[in-house]
This record gives C-alpha cells, sequence and structure tokens, in this order.
C-alpha cells in the first residue's frame, strides 16, 4: 500500500490534530492525580488517558499505583470537556462482557466522552500478582480479537445503549496479527516507535484494511506518544499521519509542561 504523501495528506485531512496526556497513576496520592487532571483539563488537552495495570513501570517497582477503570469513572464525573480513557486496557483483565458494561457506563457518566483503549497486555507481573494467565503473545493477541466482537455485541444488547458509537483505540504494533485485529475493529490505532516506525506500519495496517475490507487510512486514525517539544517532533509526525499525539507523564508532581508545548503547538496549527 503506498505511503506517498497523498495517502499521508488524506489521513490528516481525515482526523483533526489532537493532543493527549497521559497520567501514569504510580508514586502518587489520588489527590495528586486529581489535581492533575484538573490542571490538564484547564491547559486545554484533547483526551487524558491513565493506563491499565496494577503496579508501577518505572521507578520503585512496588510504589503507590491505583487502578484503571474505578479511576476513570471518577475522571469522568470530575471532567467536563476532555475525552478520557486508558491507554491501553488489558483484554485479559476482564471478561469482554463486564469490560463492556463497565465501558458503557462510563460513556453515560462522562456524557459520551469515554475512549476505549485497549491491547493484548504484556506485563508479566501483573498477571502473576493478581492471579492471570499469561499465556504467549499469540495467545493473548487471540484473546483480543475474540474480545472485540462479544464487546460489541454486548453494548448492541444493552438497555441504555452507549451514548454514541464508543471510539475503539487498539495499542500495539505486531504486524502480522495485531495489525490484522486493528483493520478489522478499531477507530484508532495506538503505535510505539518513531515516525519511521509509524510510517512503515501505517502501510502495512493499510493492507490489512483492505484484506478485511475497511479503508484504514481514512477510517484508522493514528495515535503516537510523544516525549521532546514539538519542534523536534511534530513534522516527522504529521508526515506520517499522526494526528492523536500524547505526552506521558507521571506522579507524585505530574508535570505539564511538555504538554503545554504541545497544546500551543496545536493551536498555532488551527
Amino acid at each position: 500500500m503506498s505511503t506517498d504523501g497523498a495517502r499521508t495528506y488524506v489521513r490528516r485531512m481525515t482526523f483533526p490534530v489532537r493532543i493527549g496526556v497521559q497520567l501514569q497513576p504510580q508514586h502518587a496520592d489520588y489527590a495528586q492525580i486529581r489535581d492533575a487532571v484538573r490542571r490538564a483539563e484547564d491547559l486545554g488537552v484533547d483526551v487524558i488517558f491513565n493506563w491499565d495495570h496494577f503496579f508501577p513501570l518505572s521507578g520503585d517497582p512496588d510504589g503507590k499505583h491505583f487502578e484503571c477503570w474505578t479511576m476513570l469513572a471518577a475522571w469522568a464525573e470530575q471532567t467536563e470537556r476532555v475525552e478520557i480513557g486508558a491507554l491501553v486496557t488489558c483484554n485479559s483483565y476482564r471478561n469482554p462482557e463486564l469490560l463492556a458494561d463497565m465501558a458503557r457506563t462510563v460513556d453515560h457518566i462522562s456524557g459520551g466522552r469515554l475512549i476505549l483503549g485497549i491491547g493484548a497486555g504484556w506485563f508479566e507481573k501483573d498477571y502473576d500478582e493478581f492471579g492471570y494467565e499469561f499465556g504467549t503473545a499469540g495467545s493473548r493477541i487471540a484473546d483480543l480479537a475474540d474480545a472485540l466482537p462479544r464487546i460489541k455485541a454486548r453494548w448492541a444488547a444493552s438497555n441504555p445503549a452507549p451514548t454514541r458509537e464508543i471510539p475503539i483505540l487498539i495499542g500495539g504494533g505486531g504486524e502480522r496479527k495485531t495489525l490484522r485485529v486493528v483493520a478489522e475493529h478499531a477507530h484508532a490505532w495506538h503505535s510505539f516507535g518513531d515516525a519511521p516506525t509509524l510510517t512503515r506500519k501505517s502501510a502495512i495496517l493499510d493492507e490489512h484494511g483492505a484484506a478485511v475490507g475497511r479503508d484504514t487510512a481514512t477510517l484508522v486514525e493514528r495515535s503516537v506518544a510523544v516525549s521532546a517539544p514539538p519542534a523536534e517532533q511534530a513534522a516527522a509526525f504529521l508526515d506520517a499521519g499522526a494526528t492523536l499525539l500524547t505526552v506521558g507523564t507521571s506522579g507524585p508532581d505530574y508535570d505539564l509542561s511538555l504538554a503545554a508545548q504541545w497544546v500551543a503547538w496545536r493551536d498555532a496549527q488551527r
């Protein structure tokens, strides 16, 4: 599938450029997390994410940490404008029907601002400590592929139904299996890596899209993490087709200075 400038331009025109912040729920008291959510929304970000783990991923491995979905419900009440979600939910930790109902409930609490970010799972300590079967990368991706139709079916059967078609964001970069699942089910795909990696894997995603009959170039938003100022990363990621750019920050302080630079850059594009 072509990755020339015309194809990239279509993607960039299909989705508005948005800035996210991932407030990593580690090494902080909840009051500090709540304050960071307030500051992030006031700053003007478009999406506030957390993540779905049970232990910190950096720093003290047994440091302070909080659960993802109970937190998202609190954020749904606290915030007014931003979309919220996990970057990303681990499919292994909840029955798909239960997860669907949790997502539908948070969708209603938030007035239709939930993004269901989801992935196959990878952090073995979570599995071991909480009693989940770790399996293999292949079995976890297969479970994700099986779960997504079940989630959609539960939404369709729910009363009340979700307030909108809840956007599904899938994180992961496996070229043969994960990107196939993205092509079949996702509204957005979160890529891990630099702009050349995004460009190359976007082309593979579009090939999967052609195989399953979806125009993923125009139907699947490209999402990526950014870790440097816009002057260093923005042009390359835009040229690669990314339109959702997310800054990660950890507790206890939740420094939003880099996110502020990206918000200012976004506003200058409009």
